[in-house]
């Protein structure tokens, strides 16, 4: 029997889609550039292991994620490829970084200093990338038009790279408004190139300067240098729309959240639908259970504004949605019994509606999918 007969609600993750969106921007580089692809929470969602395998299955130069926990939950299930932590690491646990082979961030001299002394301790290389706060104000070496604070950041990263116990390997920053403002995002990038040139007036170059996160590739190629590192392009979303198309060919979203019918009740007019009677019947009505809430990640914003695929058409969400159900009216779709699969995200531009409504963006649901729901994942039409 299929196992997803058996699931109340589930991700189905197409490995294929994956690779279709890894294709399609890596075929927008030029020759050389380095693929680092974004696998933190959770890989947005869509389960950290398997895609990381899927990623190194394709190529990928490199992965990232925020925090140490991700990194060795990667080295647990194979993956090998090197992987950069993007956040702050402990100096305490300079072993386990040391251990699992991660590529750890250091914004700030303290830090370095105490990640040298841990590595130099332990008799070993730590690889470093050096950040550099071009204008996201929140981690990095501050870099300004100011010259007092370009020549304290110069300073601080000369002391920081001729540290014992670490490889500085890369020098990175990241853009604040990639998706919207080219005169904000050329500022940065124009800082982060002077800051390098900078460095390299002093003896101190990197084998890998990175800034392009997924805006950046789909509309700023200037900007690519030595890696891009994607991470919700990778996942079939265009960080706003008016960058989609810019790919060529088109990304195609790799998670499908689905729940089945539990029940489909026949309802009068005039009865009250859910938690705070927020919706009150104004025809007989047909109603779908759907095993899904916010408990598995769909908002209770969604109530009474949200809709979801059932036969490919739109049903509207009816009442609050509860921690674990909500109901959806198919009284227009006598064909809807109990069983049938509901698309809630990932067709016919779902996750963008549903983002609209919660007032935030595609990221932040696709990773609000509890852990309790499985993901299934699709490979070869299988």
């Amino acid at each position: 029997m299929n196992e997803t007969v058996q699931m109340r609600t589930w991700a189905e993750v197409s490995l294929d889609n994956l690779a279709h969106n890894y294709h399609t921007l890596r075929a927008m580089l030029p020759q050389g550039c380095r693929f680092l692809g974004l696998v933190k929470a959770n890989a947005y969602g869509h389960g950290a292991g398997a895609v990381g395998r899927k990623l190194q299955a394709l190529g990928a130069d490199m992965l990232a994620v925020a925090c140490l926990d991700e990194a060795a939950e990667l080295r647990r299930v194979g993956v090998t490829l090197p992987i950069l932590c993007l956040g702050q690491t402990p100096p305490e646990l300079a072993h386990l970084l040391l251990e699992c082979g991660v590529t750890q961030t250091v914004s700030d001299l303290e830090t370095g200093k105490a990640l040298s002394a841990a590595a130099a301790a332990a008799g070993k290389q730590l690889r470093i990338h050096v950040k550099l706060d071009t204008g996201m104000t929140r981690l990095g070496f501050l870099w300004t038009e100011d010259r007092a604070l370009q020549e304290r950041a110069l300073d601080q990263i000369a002391r920081l790279c001729a540290l014992p116990g670490l490889e500085v390997e890369g020098f990175f920053t990241h853009f604040a408004d990639a998706d919207s403002n080219e005169e904000y995002t050329m500022r940065q990038l124009t800082r982060f190139l002077d800051a390098r040139q900078a460095l390299a007036d002093r003896g101190i170059t990197f084998e890998i300067c990175h800034c392009a996160a997924s805006s950046a590739v789909l509309n700023y190629p200037c900007t690519y240098l030595d890696m891009i590192r994607p991470g919700i392009a990778l996942y079939g979303y265009y960080p706003a729309p008016e960058l989609a198309g810019l790919d060529g060919p088109g990304l195609l979203p790799v998670l499908t959240l689905k729940s089945r019918v539990a029940a489909v009740r026949e309802i009068p007019a005039g009865t009250s639908v859910s938690y705070g009677r927020t919706a009150t019947l104004e025809r007989d009505s047909r109603l779908a259970v759907l095993p899904i809430g916010y408990g598995d990640g769909f908002s209770r914003q969604f109530s009474n504004r949200m809709e979801v695929l059932l036969h490919g058409q739109r049903c509207p969400v009816v009442g609050r949605v509860c921690m674990d159900m909500c109901m959806v009216d198919v009284t227009d779709l006598p064909q809807v019994h109990a069983g049938d699969v509901a698309v809630i995200y990932g067709q016919e531009g779902l996750l963008d509606q549903a983002a609209q409504l919660a007032g935030t963006i595609p990221y932040e649901l696709l990773c609000n999918v509890n852990p309790r729901v499985p993901r299934v994942y699709l490979e070869n039409g299988r």
